[in-house]
């Protein structure tokens, strides 16, 4: 089975991250999807509590997307991919990134590691060839001609609640999450 592993913030969840998982599985990309919210990064601030990110998450959870609630204390993502490994040994992960990490990968940690599995890159328009060329590496699969949905969970944050789950409106306000 191919498992799109989908690691994230999710600051809060939206209809354009389900519409990515969506997307990959109805086009047979992978069997299904794992999204994984991941602890507080260096370069993120004022996330809420991962158990909310979770809970939120459980909104969007179907049969072939899988909201993962174990996997969700590793600080690097070849840490993650390590332990599903070990979970999923016979099946094939494929890591799932925006076209805005692209540039930035060569400074995650292991890269190596996580370079063993496909990656699937969602683009946005970016020009990332060049990027992807230096790591010398042929397993990405680009996705360039994907209808992305014009919302950021930044937006949201801040009180745009279109594209978002209306049950996770509900979550937010009931738990005075972004003010």
């Amino acid at each position: 089975m191919n498992i799109g592993v989908f690691v994230g913030s999710f600051n809060p969840p939206h209809d354009g991250h389900i519409k990515i998982a969506k997307y990959l599985i109805n086009n047979h990309l992978v069997d299904k999807v794992l999204i994984l919210p991941t602890p507080n990064y260096w370069n993120k601030q004022d996330l809420v509590s991962i158990k909310d990110r979770i809970n939120m998450l459980k909104f969007y959870e179907e049969k072939n997307i899988i909201i993962d609630s174990i996997h969700n204390n590793y600080p690097y993502t070849y840490l993650v991919l390590k332990s599903l490994e070990l979970d999923y040994p016979e099946d094939y992960l494929f890591l799932i990134i925006g076209s805005d990490n692209v540039k930035d990968l060569d400074k995650w940690k292991q890269l190596d590691d996580i370079l063993k599995h496909k990656i699937i890159v969602m683009n946005r328009g970016n020009n990332i060839e060049e990027y992807i060329n230096k790591l010398g590496s042929n397993n990405f699969i680009v996705i360039d001609k994907f209808p992305f949905i014009d919302i950021s969970s930044t937006e949201i944050r801040k009180g745009k609640n279109d594209f978002i789950h209306p049950k996770i409106i509900e979550y937010i306000k009931k738990h005075h999450l972004y003010k």
